[in-house]
């Protein structure tokens, strides 16, 4: 077992446990390595501070064993990310994929359901920073969502 320190283009970093470096290579380039918080698949590696002391594997494995989530090539839908127990991700995962997207509407659609000119439902979308920003001059509420639960690898 093989541990990398990896980070993605946005500059998230974590773990990644493999079975060897080249199993990283083949991984990284099916992008089954993504990043667990923004599920970027621009991954590197980075310097690692890890050395092998001499101790047996089984020794090396226990005093190295990770203290947060990992990432490793199943990931993307089962691992806990960022401390978040996988059932609870995948519950939002399920709440975020049973919304209506609307895409580039969405400051439009969210005005209109806001003052009741068509029935209230669950949407997502897009909006500029300056759509965003008058949405909340209105007193709309809204969130922005993570991109490690609107994608449509999951």
């Amino acid at each position: 077992m093989i541990v990398f320190d990896l980070a993605c283009s946005h500059g998230h970093a974590f773990e990644g446990w493999f079975a060897s470096a080249d199993a990283y290579a083949d991984q990284r380039g099916r992008e089954l390595v993504r990043c667990p918080v923004c599920d970027d698949a621009a991954i590197d590696k980075r310097p690692s501070a890890r050395v092998n002391s001499g101790k047996s594997r089984n020794a090396v494995e226990a005093t190295t064993a990770p203290s947060a989530p990992v990432v490793s090539h199943a990931s993307a839908p089962t691992e806990a990310i960022a401390g978040l127990p996988p059932e609870i991700l995948a519950k939002l995962r399920e709440i975020v994929k049973n919304t209506e997207n609307v895409g580039e509407k969405f400051a439009d659609e969210a005005r209109k359901i806001h003052y009741e000119e068509v029935p209230a439902r669950a949407i997502r979308g897009k909006a500029t920073p300056d759509e965003a920003e008058a949405l909340r001059e209105e007193g709309i509420e809204f969130s922005s969502l993570p991109a490690m639960l609107t994608s449509e690898t999951h």
